[in-house]
Formats: structure tokens, C-alpha cells, sequence
């Protein structure tokens, strides 16, 4: 199983990224999929996930209407559209597979993960 994400870098607040995760080895279209962050010094949480039809997406308060989740189950490819980036989006994003894809999102009930993608927010 591999999950490679990409897309991160430096953008000023305020700017886009989007982020990508192409996974391989597994049933991707039968599995929820996930986006978490961690900051330096801070504990891994939960940003994003979307269950494997992609009719079902739950987002983290602090990222509600600036972030959008969506999958291409024919690309094995997970995507993250962030606008309006602020300095506290800053953080190394992952994506995991196989999890359960509720309001929270809790880290050990994901079977798979990438190695992440750092996104600098800075002016």
C-alpha cells in the first residue's frame, strides 16, 4: 500500500493550494479517505474526510468553508482545496485510507498513510 501526496509549498495568506494524494495497493474506491495536519510541537488532528462514494464529507470546524475534500475513485486520487489561507493552516498534511469517516476524526482508527506535504502559510 502507498499513499504520495503532493502539492504543498509556500503560499502568502489569503492564497490557494491544492493538495493531492494518489494512493495504489489498495481498493481505493471501496475505502473512506482523510486529510489530517500536524504542526510543529502540536498533536495530529483530523481536517477532512469523505467516504468512498464521495456523497459523504466532514469537515474541522477551523477549516469549514475554506477547505474542500473530493476524490476521483478512477484516478485512485484524493484532493484538498484550500483558500484562504491563513498562518494557523500551517503544517505538514496527510492523507490516510480506511478509516471511519465521522464528525471527529480520530488517528488510530486509520489503516493507511502517506509520508505528508508540508503547506507554509507566511507572509
Amino acid at each position: 500500500v502507498q499513499l504520495v501526496e503532493s502539492g504543498g509549498g509556500l503560499v502568502q495568506p489569503g492564497g490557494s493550494l491544492r493538495l493531492s494524494c494518489t494512493a495504489s495497493g489498495l481498493n481505493f474506491g471501496d475505502l473512506n479517505m482523510a486529510w489530517f495536519r500536524q504542526a510543529p510541537g502540536e498533536e495530529r488532528e483530523g481536517v477532512s474526510c469523505i467516504g468512498w462514494s464521495g456523497d459523504y464529507r466532514t469537515y474541522a470546524d477551523s477549516v469549514k468553508g475554506r477547505f474542500t475534500i473530493s476524490r476521483d475513485n478512477a484516478k485512485n486520487t484524493l484532493y484538498l482545496q484550500m483558500n484562504s489561507l491563513k498562518p494557523e493552516d500551517t503544517a505538514m498534511y496527510y492523507c490516510a485510507a480506511g478509516g471511519f469517516c465521522g464528525t471527529v476524526l480520530r488517528e488510530y482508527s486509520w489503516n493507511y498513510w502517506g509520508q505528508g506535504t508540508q503547506v507554509s502559510v507566511s507572509s
